[in-house]
């Protein structure tokens, strides 16, 4: 089973003063040696992979719990958009189903009250 399998990964990124950041993501295998996740474009995890695109991932739950047993791996992260954007999207789609739906009509609705809205970028990790 390859960690793109997994349901959760623990996104670990970097603050400007090198201490580390993790929280829980939906990971999506891109067939391509990569994967990736979509999230708002100005979101704390896109502004600190813009600054230092090293990550860590490891299997987690849904909370953040790592997984007992499993290993960290490293990458590093590029933010896209457009095309790229939309093929990572369309996995998400195709893995998470109905969920995607329900987080999608929730984040418009934040963005009616002025906070971040809909994911507008993806966010494509490679393995070390």
């Amino acid at each position: 089973m390859s960690i793109a399998d997994e349901k959760y990964l623990s996104l670990t990124t970097y603050r400007k003063n090198g201490e580390t950041k993790a929280l829980p993501v939906w990971i999506v295998d891109l067939g391509d040696g990569a994967m990736g996740f979509t999230t708002h474009g100005e979101s704390w995890k896109c502004k600190r992979i813009r600054n230092d695109n090293r990550v860590m991932l490891q299997p987690c739950d849904q909370r953040g719990n790592l997984t007992a047993g499993t290993d960290v791996v490293t990458g590093t992260a590029v933010l896209a958009t457009g095309t790229d954007f939309d093929r990572v999207r369309t996995k998400v789609k195709q893995k998470y189903g109905f969920m995607v739906t329900l987080i999608i009509a929730m984040n418009k609705v934040r963005g009616l009250l002025g906070k971040d809205g809909d994911s507008d970028t993806a966010v494509i990790i490679t393995l070390d």
